[in-house]
């Protein structure tokens, strides 16, 4: 758990953040548009900045109060920025040394350093000077470091802000195997929904230098003025994993997590961009406005997501736009954006049971 309430004076930019708290497992978005105050509220929480000015406890260990505040370096962060921050006179291998010496030794099992450097996929880079990289190789580099160092919180600043779409899914990718799988608590600043519905376990919205609000991921697709939905709309994003559909390699479905009260998961098929995705867990983002409705399961159909839902509220969109939030038999939520014909015309109300068309393209792992 992180608990605190800090202030911290930046030029013309004053940060007072008020009370929050918030659980450190998995991985934590600050999230806001840009001069919110997330980088600041990242640099008070590291103590990188000793002009931070409050109070600051994570796990119930204060890490600054109105006497004394702990030594960035003995908080044990990870920290990865926008721009890597790697040693630029040593190499690839001198980073990770440099990592390595610095990880304390009480620390209890170390996390094993050929194990991040083959998951991470530095392996051919470890005897490379760090000028000759690309930004995606940087920033691999500077997550591997980061890892090593053993950290109890891993800190990153817009690390996916400064590569192109490929670098920025490869490390997405990353992101969703490798800090999960090592049970890192993490904390990531971003102004991309996409990566916040694809990471993140919840979400610390920030405007005008305060926390506004801390509401898991559920909780914020679960409303309608969700600062998360852009001009796609609103979406929803599931938990689950990918495996095979019907025996071909080319056929993929998903399948999700949670299970429904008979014992059985919700599965969706996948094909298109989720022909080609990989088996494991992972996350389906499904936009509103792919998802129809219909009062009973159709037959002679394209459509091969048929899904039984049930309806939990419907909500004002805008000028003839709405949003019916569905709940499925696992107990996660889609959205469906409608028209107001459409739910006059159905007869839609909250508790009614209905079939939730999702089109298979827009289902995005």
């Amino acid at each position: 758990m992180f608990e605190g309430n800090l202030t911290l004076t930046v030029g013309d930019f004053r940060m007072v953040s008020g009370d929050f708290a918030f659980d450190a497992d998995g991985v934590t978005a600050l999230f806001g548009r840009s001069g919110s105050g997330k980088s600041t509220l990242l640099r008070a929480m590291s103590g990188l900045d000793q002009r931070t000015r409050g109070y600051l406890r994570f796990q119930g260990e204060p890490w600054q109060d109105g006497r004394r505040a702990l030594p960035s370096e003995q908080r044990d962060i990870g920290m990865v920025f926008q721009h890597a921050a790697l040693l630029s006179h040593r190499t690839v291998r001198g980073n990770l040394d440099f990592a390595a010496r610095r990880a304390p030794a009480d620390r209890g099992t170390a996390i094993d350093r050929e194990e991040i450097v083959e998951r991470t996929g530095i392996g051919p880079l470890l005897d490379r000077d760090v000028g000759s990289l690309s930004g995606g190789e940087r920033q691999r580099v500077a997550i591997a470091r980061a890892l090593i160092a053993r950290p109890r919180v891993l800190m990153m600043d817009e690390p996916l802000a400064a590569l192109d779409w490929r670098a920025r899914s490869e490390l997405l990718d990353l992101f969703e195997t490798v800090i999960r799988d090592l049970g890192i608590p993490t904390v990531m600043i971003t102004h991309a929904p996409l990566v916040v519905e694809r990471l993140a376990d919840r979400v610390v919205f920030m405007a005008d230098g305060q926390v506004e609000r801390v509401e898991t991921l559920q909780a914020a697709l679960g409303r309608v003025d969700s600062p998360l939905f852009t001009e796609e709309g609103p979406v929803a994003s599931l938990e689950g994993h990918v495996e095979r559909g019907d025996g071909t390699s080319r056929r993929r479905r998903f399948v999700t997590t949670p299970q429904t009260p008979d014992g059985q998961p919700v599965a969706f098929q996948l094909d298109g961009n989720g022909a080609d995705a990989e088996h494991g867990p992972g996350r389906l983002r499904v936009r509103g406005d792919d998802v129809a409705l219909a009062t009973a399961r159709l037959d002679g159909l394209s459509i091969q997501n048929q899904l039984p839902a049930r309806v939990e509220r419907i909500d004002a969109l805008g000028p003839g736009r709405q949003a019916v939030f569905l709940a499925l038999a696992d107990g996660q939520r889609l959205v469906s954006e409608v028209t107001d014909q459409a739910v006059a015309g159905l007869g839609l109300e909250a508790g009614q049971a209905v079939t939730a068309l999702v089109k298979s393209a827009a289902l995005v792992r």
